[in-house]
């Protein structure tokens, strides 16, 4: 079995899982803006997430001889180490109910805010648990000046939606009462029949041509509520910061419990059982986080919550548009939190709480993809600014509070 031994390896993990745990929110985001339904996307994107423990078990968990003692990963299939094996799946039954959540919330108040909010919830809540539970072997003097970081930019975050959305209702405002086409509409649906009067080249499936709707300017905004699955215009913002914040108090509960998984703090575990290795664990995990999204996906198919569309599992099957893409996601997610592990095995999993900083590369992806923050006030880009600078310091704050298990 491999084990991370190192400072340095642990903050490699940390630092590549960082970059897949924001990469692949982006990536279903895509998906629903362009219109696929959300339940189709989440059981492709469930299927490889297993894929991806699997792989890591099989390769990671019974490579050579681990230094720990611990033996490998089919070896402790058959040990007596239940207590352990069910905080593992208690961790992926929140992380699961956690992401299902954000899928949705990411439609009602956008990539970014979404990130931000839950990661910082997460880092305040399940930072500190994991804090204690590590036996303070994080160096607490600059841990938690890394928190207070967090705390600072979910206020520059909340600014940072708040000025975007009311810079976007100045652009939808302003395109309403633009009497260039001799009309003057008061409301969205309004607009969005304007809107089609005005740009006129539209194709077979209703999308504006590239050059009309621009990133940022009002007829993207409204193409893009045309195009996509969930559709929010008119819907109050504080259903999705309310699915944000439950999905953020799931998050910061998932790493405690993977946690108590691995190391047995509470002693649940009979003398002479060996701990859970970080594989192990993470195959439990996976499994128990397979089998919520699974059931629960199949129950959206048929009866859709938040404004999704109703399908079946034969439409399911049958869709391949964008499958690739939420297959990929689950990859990513799933070696994400694979190496998240790792690396907070090895230097502390409150030190690997960094990995919340994964807003950064969503907001990144935000930009790129997704045109977020395209043609916005200066104040809103100064908040912007402002949130990533302190997302940054909080990713360097916690990294250098890495301690060493003994």
């Amino acid at each position: 079995m491999y084990s991370v031994e190192s400072k340095g390896g642990a903050i490699v993990c940390m630092l590549v899982s960082l970059f897949f745990l924001g990469t692949w929110p982006a990536l279903l985001t895509l998906l629903e803006r362009r219109g696929r339904f959300p339940q189709h996307t989440y059981l492709d994107y469930t299927l490889t997430n297993l894929l991806a423990a699997f792989i890591i078990a099989f390769t990671f968990g019974e490579i050579g001889t681990s230094s720990t003692g611990k033996p490998n990963f089919l070896r402790q299939l058959s040990q007596d180490n239940w207590p352990s094996v069910l905080f593992a799946m208690a961790g992926g039954v929140v992380l699961s109910i956690g992401n299902l959540t954000t899928q949705y919330a990411w439609a009602f108040v956008g990539l970014s805010v979404t990130e931000v909010v839950s990661s910082s919830i997460t880092v305040v809540i399940g930072t500190t648990l994991n804090y204690y539970l590590d036996d303070k072997i994080n160096k607490a003097e600059i841990l938690f000046p890394g928190v207070g970081c967090f705390l600072i930019a979910v206020c520059l975050g909340s600014a940072v939606h708040a000025s975007n959305s009311a810079d976007n209702k100045a652009k939808l405002d302003g395109y309403s009462n633009d009497s260039k086409d001799g009309i003057r509409t008061n409301n969205i649906t309004n607009s969005k029949q304007a809107y089609t009067k005005r740009v006129g080249v539209n194709d077979e499936k209703g999308v504006a041509s590239i050059e009309k709707a621009k990133f940022g300017t009002a007829l993207f905004l409204i193409d893009l509520e045309k195009r996509r699955a969930i559709k929010i215009f008119g819907k109050s913002a504080v259903i999705g910061l309310a699915l944000t914040f439950f999905a953020g108090v799931c998050f910061s509960l998932f790493s405690p419990a993977f946690n108590l998984a691995t190391n047995d703090q509470w002693h649940t575990l009979k003398d002479g059982v060996p701990h859970l290795s970080v594989y192990t664990a993470f195959f439990y995990f996976s499994v128990s986080c397979f089998v919520v999204a699974l059931i629960l996906n199949l129950i959206f198919l048929y009866r859709p919550v938040l404004n999704a569309p109703k399908s079946s599992l034969k439409a399911y099957l049958n869709d391949w548009n964008g499958r690739g893409w939420a297959l990929l996601a689950g990859l990513l997610c799933g070696f994400g939190n694979g190496l998240q592990f790792m690396g907070g095995q090895a230097a502390g999993y409150a030190a690997a709480d960094a990995v919340q900083a994964l807003p950064l590369v969503s907001t990144f992806w935000g930009i790129i993809l997704f045109g977020e923050y395209r043609r916005s006030s200066r104040k809103t880009y100064t908040l912007l600014v402002g949130m990533l600078f302190m997302f940054v310091a909080a990713v360097g704050i916690l990294m250098a509070s890495s301690g060493h298990r003994k």
